[in-house]
């Protein structure tokens, strides 16, 4: 079903014009133009979000004040999209000019400085003072207002982080994860993808064009990045010391925003980093290479089946004591699979996932969560699931088993001195709280709603409408019911308990409690009347009806039928008139209820009486019936005698 044309504008004030697209615009999404009715300001871009993609809700909430030289959020909201489809839109000015990419004539020095890396590093100075990161500077997603004149950085707030990056713009350990999963990094990422772009700019190629994620990180891994990157690319002298220490492995390493406001200084700070350790021989795992102890951690994330067996039976400790010769990685791994083999398990498979797990933290700090042949960063858990939710069902399996064993817990605890081990630790433990609660109220849906905040519902909601708060889940039901559908499903359920405030927790628990046998009616019709009390008396008529539909049983508990025909009869009625509250107060009627119970108790009571009555006048019959014959003959013997009495006097007297 199509969005209604006459869709409220965003945020009371943008408006989105489906018919004016603008290519290129939008950071890897589509963009459309769009018009500020408060002030009249048309130059302002709505750039579309994807149901499988979520928003950056962080970002949307906490980027309020603008920063020079970035496209900056302004607002967000559904709104109807080509063909009256419905979408939602984050609302940014529009570029000030044409894409940058990358010109056929490098760019110098000098214009490199002024031009790009000062106003970028500003840009990301502002971002890291709000704890926030772009995570898609690369060079379709910049743009030039004028010759002469400093870039401006694109949206990156319609997808997930570095969702759109192309894989020479991101460090390896965010190449090993899924797309959706990068999570949102640090600035030392967003330095690093900046370092490219001047490495691209300067020569006026595409790093690494044409080669795909797999093989562009084997190279990071094998080379390095700054040896994968710039190859035997001919650079300025200045830009090549920036570039290197920008695309430093260890984000620590690399420079910070402030200091590439002064290139002299930053060129100037180069950590020396040492080299990975190299072995004279490689290990095999499954069809990867391994020669040092990084793409020994790469190849048993990415095949950890072949990794397991490497690491129990001996293969991977041997060779890091003699191939690499580290005898400190050598017993922290022989400890791993000593405790392995010593926990009792439940579950062979995800015990040797966690075993992996831990070997692969031990051996690259750096490196993301590995589990299974996934890889994630923990703040990336949310997009990760929205997207298996939708496309794919193995990466969701995985995701869950994750979840359910708490491998973020005890992969931060691997690495505490590069995470937050108590935070993560807790998020663990509460991710794995709400898949146990039983559905709809819990599971994965309960926990995909819940780290994506601005997610919209799926289930019959999802077809047709956009509803990403409670404020649009009564309209989008009732216009579900009028092309005679399905109102709600478990998948509703899970987003109401969600999103759902403190008032209708109760009632959404008690849905979620009859969820094998159907949904009761009074809780929904409690729901339905508080979310329109609350934002809207708009009637509703469709879904009353469904509603007093639904609630037949509720009305048979009455045992007055006079008052069961009046109260159905009125509901119906309520029920055009398209309003819930009025329908909950006939339905909720304690007093009426008790006052037809006790009407129903006095019926039985003389009833009752009635039934003992004429039990027992059925029991003495027989006796009465010889009374009357008895009598009856003792009668008309009598009245005989008497006539006869009578004759005889007559006869005498003559």
């Amino acid at each position: 079903m199509q969005t209604p044309t006459n869709h409220p504008p965003i945020a009371g004030r943008y408006t989105v014009d489906p018919a004016h697209p603008l290519p290129g615009a939008g950071g890897g999404q589509p963009a459309f133009a769009a018009t500020d009715l408060r002030t009249g300001r048309r130059d302002l871009m709505a750039v579309s979000v994807s149901r499988a993609e979520p928003v950056r809700a962080n970002v949307l909430r906490d980027l309020n004040d603008p920063v020079e030289n970035l496209l900056n959020p302004l607002a967000s909201g559904s709104a109807p999209g080509p063909n009256n489809a419905p979408g939602y839109y984050v609302i940014c000015p529009a570029p000030p000019g044409p894409v940058l990419g990358i010109a056929t004539k490098p760019w110098s020095e000098t214009a490199l400085i002024a031009h790009v890396l000062r106003p970028a590093a500003h840009v990301l100075r502002q971002l890291e003072a709000r704890r926030l990161t772009h995570r898609a500077i690369r060079p379709d997603n910049i743009f030039l207002p004028a010759p002469g004149q400093p870039i401006t950085i694109g949206c990156a707030w319609a997808a997930p982080p570095a969702f759109h990056q192309p894989p020479a713009y991101e460090p390896f350990y965010s190449l090993m994860c899924h797309p959706a999963a990068r999570g949102d990094g640090s600035v030392a990422d967003d330095i690093y993808a900046l370092g490219c772009l001047l490495i691209a700019l300067a020569t006026g190629t595409t790093p690494l064009a044409g080669l795909d994620a797999a093989t562009v990180l084997r190279r990071k891994l094998e080379l390095g990045s700054f040896g994968a990157v710039a190859g035997d690319l001919r650079l300025p002298t200045m830009i090549a010391d920036l570039a290197r220490g920008m695309l430093a492995e260890d984000p620590d390493h690399r420079p910070t925003p402030a200091m590439l406001l002064d290139p002299a200084t930053a060129r100037g700070r180069r950590v020396a980093a040492r080299p990975p350790r190299r072995a004279p021989r490689p290990l095999a795992v499954g069809g990867t290479t391994a020669w040092d102890a990084r793409t020994l951690a790469h190849a048993i994330g990415k095949e950890p089946e072949s990794g397991v067996r490497a690491i129990r039976d001996g293969s991977v400790a041997h060779w890091l004591r003699r191939g690499l010769g580290d005898a400190t990685l050598c017993a922290r791994t022989d400890d791993m699979v000593r405790q392995r083999a010593a926990e009792p398990q439940a579950d062979e498979t995800l015990a040797d996932a966690m075993l992996a797990m831990r070997v692969v933290a031990t051996l690259e700090p750096l490196a993301p969560l590995c589990w299974r042949g996934i890889a994630f960063w923990p703040d990336g858990l949310g997009p990760a699931l929205a997207t298996a939710v939708h496309h794919d069902s193995a990466l969701l399996e995985r995701l869950e088993e994750a979840i359910s064993t708490e491998a973020i817990g005890a992969w931060a605890t691997m690495r505490e001195n590069r995470c937050d081990v108590f935070t993560l630790r807790t998020e663990a433990r509460s991710n794995q709280a709400l898949m146990r609660v039983r559905s709809p109220a819990g599971g994965v849906a309960r926990l995909t709603y819940t780290l994506n905040p601005l997610l919209p519902c799926g289930g019959p909601l999802g077809t047709g409408h956009w509803v990403t708060s409670l404020d649009a889940v009564a309209p989008a039901m009732e216009a579900v019911m009028q092309s005679a559908g399905q109102p709600f499903d478990l998948d509703v359920v899970a987003f109401l308990a969600t999103r759902a405030s403190q008032d209708l927790e109760m009632e959404v628990n008690a849905l979620a409690a009859h969820h094998g046998s159907g949904f009761p009616a009074m809780p929904w019709l409690r729901i339905l009347a508080r979310l329109q009390a609350r934002y809207g008396p708009k009637p509703m008529p469709a879904l009353a009806r469904w509603a007093v539909t639904q609630s037949e049983s509720l009305t048979a508990e009455w045992n007055n039928r006079d008052r069961r025909t009046a109260l159905r009869a009125r509901l119906h009625t309520l029920a055009e008139e398209g309003l819930f509250a009025p329908i909950v107060a006939v339905l909720d009627d304690p007093i009426s209820l008790e006052a037809d119970a006790a009407g129903a108790v006095a019926a039985n009571a003389a009833l009752a009486r009635i039934a003992s009555e004429l039990a027992h006048i059925a029991q003495g019959g027989a006796e009465r019936a010889s009374l009357a014959a008895r009598y009856g003959q003792e009668l008309t013997a009598g009245l005989g005698l008497t006539a006869l009495a009578a004759a005889v006097i007559a006869m005498a007297l003559g």
